[in-house]
């Protein structure tokens, strides 16, 4: 849109706005923390500072009781539940990885051929890479063509014929990818490139703000240091948790504090310390990057300078990178919020002198809670253990199937979670009925000793399932073209060992309440402060940004509008 253009509607919409309740305001800023369950914000408030956190529980609209209603808790199905207001049956992104048959391969969510990104050597880097969905990639390609339905950013930009500035930014490309929907911009971090990137689906070349400031490498300001505790130790509820025997040592970095980021001054070295951009993003310093980014790009794009709202989403990815590495009940997972808290203060410091906070919306949420590490919910004396998937093909219940069914070799293809796949050469099969096969594989399933609940997909297809809180969920998360032949849910406590090649301390992914279980919260723009205990689900996010901001609703939204943000 020309300037000229988006003046005079501007001019307009200050014409019109004493029409409504009040004036509209000049940014959404869309608060998205990866892992961030609950009950996590009051449980550390009396060491939260003031002007961050606290501004949020203090002023805003928090519901105490908020939980994301499908089934796999996982990043990309919670961003893009909170985008569109969808559930992953509807909007397409089911599991950060899925079988996809046409193509006979395993897929990352927001892979794309088509979509290169621009510049060299910004893609996985195998060799350091820790998270192990990007692994499944087919292509370094990115782009949200595989949503299926709009966000409440493609519907902003539409009301305002495309005048609204809709960004997305996140140390995780699934973060800043969904968010920021179809028809805005996104930036990621490389951790190979040690810059932010993004591809060729949002523009032709990089804008020059964005090489100049990746050109400085602000990563360097922490080359030759440590990641340190914030407070003196004594003052953390987990100040004597720093060497917790269940911790991860990720290549070197350690399990107790300090956490040395390069053992040099020449940080990103990719033979010297090539880890360093890796350790950055599973501690505090990634979520400091990334508002660093964010201001920059709200100074660089006029972000909130007048009266056409903007949207700006900031997905904060450390808290789940160390909740897998350390586990959320440790010392440098609380070190996290406090460290988040900081730079969510500077940030809305920073954001009150540009626009003033008094015209920017704020919303926070998560895309998932988390659950403890099996090692520490020992140590509190809870029930817990590890499970392991691939090795089901070969147990007596799975080869009493094939002899039943007259199988010779494998059965089952192997587990993307949530799901089980059967073997293609199987399903191809005529003489094999396949929701009988499933049903068997699922009854068989239920003796093991770590499995609470294995539903059939022919099932869910067919409206089998009983009309349980569980149930319920796990048709929330069915898709007909993308999901597995069995949902597979395990036991409360129960964690898979081996999660898609990497051990870690801590997972999430399950229906159980500690990993569906995120903070919803309104504030600014002059809304009044409650605490609602309500049972809500995070697809209301979307449907009551689209009644407050006067837009439609994005196409495949459910949710409900929050009548106290409104009222």
């Amino acid at each position: 849109m020309t300037k000229t253009l988006r003046a005079c509607l501007s001019l307009w919409l200050v014409a019109v706005a004493p029409a409504y309740a009040q004036e509209p305001p000049r940014l959404v800023l869309q608060l998205t923390v990866d892992a961030f369950r609950g009950d996590l914000p009051t449980r550390y408030f009396e060491n939260l500072g003031e002007g961050g956190l606290k501004y949020l529980l203090e002023n805003g609209v928090h519901y105490l009781d908020a939980h994301h209603c499908h089934a796999n808790t996982e990043t990309v199905v919670g961003h893009a539940t909170l985008a569109t207001g969808a559930t992953p049956a509807v909007h397409g992104m089911i599991g950060n990885i899925w079988f996809d048959r046409t193509l006979d391969r395993v897929v990352y969510n927001v892979e794309d051929s088509t979509a290169p990104l621009l510049g060299d050597g910004a893609g996985v880097n195998d060799d350091i890479e820790i998270d192990p969905t990007q692994a499944a990639a087919g292509t370094d390609g990115r782009s949200p063509r595989a949503m299926l339905v709009t966000t409440l950013s493609d519907e902003l930009n539409a009301s305002t014929a495309g005048a609204a500035k809709v960004f997305g930014v996140s140390i995780k490309d699934r973060g800043a990818i969904t968010m920021a929907g179809q028809s805005g911009k996104a930036f990621w971090f490389s951790k190979a490139a040690n810059r932010f990137v993004t591809s060729s689906y949002y523009y032709d070349k990089y804008p020059d703000w964005v090489s100049v400031w990746n050109d400085a490498s602000p990563s360097a300001s922490f080359e030759g240091t440590s990641w340190e505790l914030m407070h003196p130790k004594e003052t953390y509820l987990f100040g004597d948790r720093d060497n917790q025997p269940w911790e991860t040592d990720v290549a070197g970095f350690g399990i107790t504090f300090p956490h040395r980021y390069s053992s040099t001054q020449n940080g990103f070295d990719p033979l010297e310390n090539p880890y360093f951009t890796t350790f950055l993003t599973l501690s505090p310093a990634g979520d400091d990057l990334t508002a660093q980014f964010a201001k920059r790009l709200i100074d660089a794009e006029d972000i909130g300078q007048d009266a056409v709202t903007d949207y700006l989403a900031i997905s904060f990815s450390s808290m789940d990178y160390v909740n897998h590495v350390f586990g959320p009940s440790s010392l440098e997972a609380e070190d996290t919020i406090y460290r988040l808290d900081q730079t969510l203060m500077n940030l809305f410091a920073f954001i009150d002198e540009r626009i003033g906070l008094e015209n920017v919306l704020i919303v926070l949420s998560a895309d998932h809670g988390t659950t403890d590490a099996p090692g520490y919910l020992e140590s509190v004396g809870i029930q817990t253990g590890l499970v392991a998937p691939d090795t089901w093909d070969p147990t007596e219940q799975i080869v009493r199937l094939k002899e039943r069914f007259g199988i010779t070799g494998k059965l089952l293809e192997g587990y993307n979670h949530p799901y089980l796949n059967i073997a293609p050469e199987v399903l191809a099969r005529r003489d094999i009925d396949l929701p009988t096969l499933e049903s068997a594989i699922a009854e068989e399933l239920l003796s093991f000793p770590d499995v609470a609940f294995a539903v059939p997909s022919t099932a869910i297809e067919a409206n089998l399932l009983p009309d349980t809180d569980i149930m319920r969920l796990i048709r929330n998360n069915y898709h007909p073209t993308r999901s597995g032949n069995i949902y597979v849910v395990f036991k409360p406590g129960w964690f898979i060992a081996d999660f898609d090649g990497l051990s870690v301390t801590s997972t999430h992914g399950s229906p159980w309440r500690g990993d569906t279980h995120v903070p919803i919260i309104f504030a600014g723009s002059n809304l009044k402060p409650q605490r609602v205990a309500r049972r809500v689900c995070t697809t209301a996010l979307a449907s009551t940004l689209s009644a407050l901001l006067s837009t439609a609703r994005p196409n495949g939204a459910s949710g409900e509008v929050l009548q106290e943000v409104l009222d």
